[in-house]
């Protein structure tokens, strides 16, 4: 099982990062051109909710074009939302999204992610040398973005 966390404040409410990020469309506002990312259906009213499935076609290695199903298996707003791949490139991936006041009044994002590869110690290798660094690229993009987006907040100063 592998990990991926990033935690940034920014310099908005939480309530308007729970609006902006649990809006399936704004994913590939956030998201690097070269992953050719496209949602391709989501169940239920627009606004996430547990049971939410959201199906996505995605092209994270190599131009390798992946269809990719989360559902979104936990949301308490305008706390926390989880999503789980139910198919797609990962054997597991379970997302975190946590959304904190701050008392300045800014909002803490976190991103906690385990993954877990394919195809035993080839996996692992490929974890090494590819995925990893890939989906370190994919969140640092999104950092930066979402940092421009909502600006960074003073608090988060020594964090970068």
């Amino acid at each position: 099982m592998h990990h991926l966390y990033r935690r940034q404040t920014l310099a908005t409410t939480r309530d308007k990062a729970w609006e902006f990020f649990t809006r399936p469309e704004n994913l590939k506002v956030i998201t690097p051109e070269f992953m050719g990312f496209d949602i391709q259906s989501f169940s239920g009213p627009r606004e996430l909710h547990a049971g939410q499935i959201i199906t996505y076609k995605v092209k994270p290695f190599l131009g390798i074009p992946f269809k990719w199903v989360t559902e979104i298996t936990h949301a308490r707003e305008p706390d926390f939302f989880v999503d789980e791949q139910r198919l797609g490139p990962f054997m597991f991936w379970h997302h975190k999204h946590y959304l904190e006041e701050t008392p300045e009044g800014n909002v803490i994002m976190t991103d906690s992610v385990h993954y877990k590869v394919f195809y035993g110690i080839l996996g692992s290798l490929m974890n090494r040398l590819i995925i990893k660094k890939r989906l370190d690229y994919i969140f640092d993009y999104r950092t930066r973005v979402i940092g421009e987006m909502f600006g960074i907040a003073e608090e988060n100063a020594e964090e970068l």
